[in-house]
């Protein structure tokens, strides 16, 4: 009976390439014979040596093409890309591709993103009365540069020093971080010196609305001082999202570029 040679078509390509890579790789070493390991996956010696010497199509040199750019981006990403920001990339670089394809392709190359829950638990102000107000109201694109700023604590974990702790403020008009600290503490004094800071490189001379969660290094009598001709608003309790902006580029941060 005659088989179908469309039906074989697939796995017979896919056991080329697998004969292919083994004589690359046992190029210099004692190896079975090319006649045997035919024989072993039951596939023509002459059908192998007919499709090593046929011209690759230029699907397929897209296909691999393609595959380098996306082993590569995810290399330089320190392995924390997937399919959404690669595919982001590639079409940065002129590509004409669907993030389905690119997950495809990341399938099958045996690559994924490596992804690490960036949270903590912080210490909280007990002082949960109706004083700290949220003024902010989760408006997030105030219409001029300095009317809105917003600031947070994360920690990063290092080899050296254990925890140490970002304190960042950023403008909420452009999303833009206009001063940071590192600290090996979680102190008011970070928070001040960041505030410090950002007040200097902007030059304010009108009050503006400042953001933060309650903490206590943003309750106590310091930072009330160094923000007396601020407004000062606070999210709820446990509420991350009243303050989304800061928390996500803290978390960007982390996930992209420190947590590996």
């Amino acid at each position: 009976m005659k088989k179908s040679y469309e039906h074989y078509k697939q796995p017979v390509k896919v056991l080329y390439e697998a004969i292919k890579e083994y004589l690359e790789e046992t190029a210099d070493v004692r190896r079975v014979s090319l006649r045997a390991t035919t024989e072993i996956l039951g596939v023509s010696r002459s059908g192998f040596k007919s499709w090593l010497c046929r011209k690759p199509s230029e699907s397929s040199k897209r296909r691999d093409s393609v595959k380098k750019e996306i082993s590569k981006i995810h290399e330089e990403s320190h392995e924390i890309y997937g399919a959404p920001k690669i595919t982001e990339e590639l079409k940065k670089k002129g590509h004409v591709i669907s993030e389905k394809t690119v997950g495809n392709y990341m399938h099958e190359m045996h690559i994924k993103a490596h992804y690490i829950k960036p949270w903590i638990k912080t210490t909280v102000s007990k002082n949960f009365s109706n004083r700290l107000r949220n003024i902010l109201k989760r408006d997030f694109d105030p219409a001029s540069p300095d009317a809105a700023w917003c600031t947070d604590i994360t920690y990063i974990w290092t080899y050296d020093d254990g925890f140490v702790y970002l304190t960042s403020v950023m403008d909420l008009f452009s999303r833009k971080i206009i001063s940071w600290v590192l600290t090996k503490d979680m102190t008011a004094e970070s928070v001040l010196e960041a505030i410090k800071i950002a007040q200097k490189r902007r030059n304010i001379r009108k009050p503006v609305i400042i953001h933060s969660d309650r903490g206590i290094q943003f309750t106590g009598e310091l930072y009330k001082e160094i923000t007396k001709k601020m407004k000062r608003s606070y999210s709820k309790k446990a509420c991350p999202w009243d303050n989304a902006c800061i928390e996500s580029f803290h978390s960007l941060i982390k996930r992209e570029w420190l947590n590996q």
